[in-house]
């Protein structure tokens, strides 16, 4: 085997595929609790201190350096519901959602027990509050379905001669679909709804 040969081996034995170009990765934990009325969703309020302040979504954050998907988060929640990660058992990982703007989001379904529930302390620098929302909920309720067209801005100095395509070139479009569902006054939307949608299929 050649020198390059080897370098090629040593690169891609072995290698973990992820998103090409992706420059970070994030994990949600999307949490499950047990009530009376049967499974529900632990969803948090982002602080107005953070982006995106008001919006609904999951315990989560960016990927450190050399983390899977659940060490990250459990680590997440943790840090921002005071959960331990003893309190939580993993029960799997539902499918990633690869974002038009270059990152890939990792889900991780988890069960919280009785007692992580009662630890459950919102860092108020992250989070405005905790609450939860039952499965049949999504199950009984079609979400209100809205998309949006990814269009290509082609730059115009694009070098159409020399990549050997004409002007008119069919660039291709995308679409993204976006469900909505409301309870008790809030919006769970985005891509915490697309998660949703995929635990409850």
């Amino acid at each position: 085997m050649t020198g390059e040969l080897e370098r090629l081996a040593r690169r891609f034995q072995g290698h973990e595929p992820g998103l090409l170009g992706a420059s970070r990765s994030y994990a949600v934990l999307c949490p499950l609790v047990e009530g009376e009325d049967g499974l529900r969703l632990l969803f948090e309020v982002r602080s107005s201190q953070v982006s995106q302040g008001g919006e609904v979504c999951f315990p989560g954050g960016r990927m450190e350096p050399g983390e899977t998907p659940q060490d990250c988060a459990l680590r997440e929640t943790e840090e921002e519901l005071s959960i331990p990660r003893e309190a939580v058992t993993l029960l799997g990982t539902p499918d990633f959602i690869c974002s038009q703007r270059g990152f890939l989001l990792r889900p991780v379904l988890g069960l919280v027990s009785q007692a992580g529930l009662q630890s459950l302390r919102p860092f108020p620098a992250e989070v405005a509050e905790a609450f939860t929302v039952p499965l049949a909920f999504f199950r009984e309720t079609p979400p209100d379905l809205r998309r949006y067209e990814l269009v290509p801005q082609v730059p115009e100095d694009f070098p159409y001669g020399p990549v050997g395509i004409p002007r008119d070139y069919p660039w291709s479009h995308g679409w993204v679909e976006i469900p909505i569902w409301r309870y008790q006054g809030r919006a769970i939307w985005g891509m915490t709804a697309r998660l949703v949608r995929e635990i409850i299929r």
